[in-house]
């Protein structure tokens, strides 16, 4: 996945349902180059389908997690735009103390949470990351 494909992503995470054509525009790539891409994400299983989002007490079955990371990065912007491109992170805070950002993540499965939180310890300056997953609300 390159950088390209993460700002793909991130556009669909704004907008499941955003046309190729406006996709193509924002990105500044032809509309084949966009389906080509999507094509081949959703081959190679990055991208796992488009969903209706929702509240999330509204679906019990989501895995919810947060995130803590710590970062040793010089380009806060690459780091950035690299916890955006995982696919399981819905959002991301910065934040005070000893992390550096929050990431909120989702997932189906244990094993798309597990892979999930490999990828983003993988990015490069990421120091160290902290993971609680979330039981329930109180």
């Amino acid at each position: 996945m390159d950088d390209f494909d993460r700002q793909l992503i991130a556009l669909l995470r704004s907008d499941g349902r955003m046309p190729i054509a406006v996709l193509a525009e924002k990105l500044k790539v032809s509309r084949g180059t966009i389906q080509k891409r999507l094509d081949r994400l959703i081959s190679t299983g990055a991208v796992r389908g488009f969903t209706v989002r929702t509240r999330h007490e509204l679906d019990e079955t989501v895995l919810r997690a947060i995130t803590s990371v710590r970062t040793s990065s010089k380009k806060p912007a690459a780091l950035i735009k690299a916890l955006h491109g995982v696919p399981e992170v819905v959002a991301l805070y910065t934040t005070n103390g000893g992390w550096d950002y929050i990431a909120e993540l989702r997932a189906e499965k244990l094993a798309d949470l597990d892979r999930a939180l490999r990828e983003i310890r993988s990015i490069d300056g990421i120091a160290s990351t902290e993971t609680s997953i979330l039981l329930g609300s109180v």
